[in-house]
C-alpha cells in the first residue's frame, strides 16, 4: 500500500476527560485505503521540545463524514499540542503505515471474534469493529482500564457488538483485569485481537494458547521514524528481528519470541 503525506484539515477536536481527547480529521480528496490496525506519523507543530513525529493509531475511519479519527492520550509536550488544535487547523500526517489485522475469510459469518483492549489500547479496535461489521461479522469487545473514568468511546464500541468491561477498581463492569472477565471462562472465541499494555497482551496470548485460539496483538513499542530506518522499535521474533513499525504493528503471537 502506497505511503503518503499531506496536511490533513482538524475537523473537530473532542476532550474525553483531562487525559485523552479525539481528534477527527478531514482532506478535500477521497479518503485513502486504510485498514484497520494501520497508524500514522503525526507532525507537531509550534513545540521547542517534539522534533520526531508521532506514532497515532487509526481509531476510525468514517467515510461517510469524511473522517479520519485519532484518539490521543496526553502524555507530553508532543500530544498535549495535539490537545489543543482546532478546526480548521493543519495536521500533517504520514499515512497509512504499518500491516494491519487479519480478517476472517470465507462466509462463516457466525464465527465468534473478540476484541480485547486495555486502557487507550483500545484505540485500533474501534475501526477494526466497524470493519468486521461492515463484512457481516459481529465482533465480541472485552475493554478494561484502571476505572470507569479510563474507559473510552464506550457509546461508539456498543454501536458494534457486544461490550464486556472490567475495571480495577470495579467501578464499572467486573473488578479486575481483563484476563479475568467471565466471559472467557468458555474459551470458546474463533479469534482474539488484542491490544493494549505488554502485560495484559502477555496474558491474553496465554490464554490464547491454552485454549489453542488464533491470536493477533498490536504491540505498541516505540517507534520514532515510521520507516524502519531508527531502529527504536525492534522485536524479537521467530524470524529474527524485526521492525514493528514496518512488519507490524500487528503479529500473530506465534511469531513472537515472547514467554508464553
Amino acid at each position: 500500500m502506497k505511503k503518503q503525506i499531506a496536511n490533513w484539515i482538524v475537523k473537530d477536536n473532542i476532550p474525553l476527560n483531562e487525559k485523552h481527547c479525539l481528534l477527527k480529521l478531514t482532506l478535500e480528496e477521497s479518503l485513502p485505503e486504510i485498514l484497520p490496525g494501520q497508524f500514522v506519523q503525526v507532525k507537531v507543530d509550534n513545540s521547542e521540545s517534539v522534533f520526531l513525529r508521532r506514532p497515532i493509531s487509526v481509531h476510525q475511519v468514517d467515510r461517510k463524514n469524511q473522517e479520519l479519527w485519532l484518539l490521543i492520550q496526553i502524555v507530553g509536550d508532543g500530544t498535549f499540542q495535539l490537545s489543543h488544535l482546532i478546526p480548521g487547523d493543519s495536521l500533517n500526517l504520514i499515512y497509512p503505515l504499518g500491516n494491519g489485522f487479519s480478517i476472517p475469510a470465507g462466509s462463516d459469518k457466525d464465527k465468534k471474534l473478540l476484541l480485547i483492549g486495555g486502557g487507550v489500547g483500545s484505540a485500533p479496535l474501534l475501526y477494526l469493529g466497524a470493519y468486521l461489521k461492515e463484512k457481516g461479522f459481529t465482533p465480541t469487545f472485552l475493554l478494561g482500564a484502571r476505572s470507569e473514568r479510563d474507559l473510552l468511546q464506550l457509546d461508539e464500541f456498543r454501536k458494534l457488538g457486544t461490550v464486556h468491561i472490567t475495571t480495577e477498581n470495579g467501578g464499572l463492569g467486573e473488578k479486575g483485569y481483563v484476563v479475568n472477565h467471565s466471559s472467557l471462562l468458555e474459551g470458546d472465541a474463533d479469534f482474539i485481537y488484542a491490544c493494549g499494555p505488554n502485560l495484559m497482551m502477555l496474558s491474553v496470548a496465554r490464554y490464547a494458547k491454552e485454549y489453542a485460539i488464533p491470536c493477533e496483538v498490536s504491540l505498541e513499542n516505540r517507534m520514532a521514524c515510521g520507516i524502519g530506518a531508527c531502529l527504536c522499535c525492534v522485536e524479537k521474533t521467530v524470524k529474527g528481528n524485526v521492525c514493528v513499525c514496518t512488519e507490524g504493528p500487528v503479529f500473530n503471537i506465534n511469531q513472537l519470541k515472547w514467554q508464553i
